[in-house]
């Protein structure tokens, strides 16, 4: 099952055409109109204590703005472990 931070908001033909999801395979900026996340799940929390939090996995998500949502930090996965 595909979590919504591995989503991007934009179609198939939109990523095609889009540096970030093409060429860059990088995450879609806050910037971008499709970025925009409208899920229920989705809560807006700029408390630093989950913003910088090393409890999740910050390469996991496909969008820069799952790094402000609570669910992302409640519900993201952890980081996998070094060797």
């Amino acid at each position: 099952m595909t979590r919504c931070w591995e989503m991007r908001e934009c179609d198939e033909q939109m990523q095609a055409e889009c540096p970030h999801a093409s060429m860059l395979h990088d995450n879609c900026p806050l910037k971008c109109n499709y970025a925009a996340c409208t899920r229920p799940s989705y809560a807006f929390s700029n408390d630093p204590d989950l913003v910088f939090s090393t409890a999740i996995d910050r390469k996991a998500p496909v969008k820069d703005g799952c790094m402000y949502c609570k669910f992302f930090h409640e519900h993201g996965p952890k980081p996998k472990p070094t060797q």
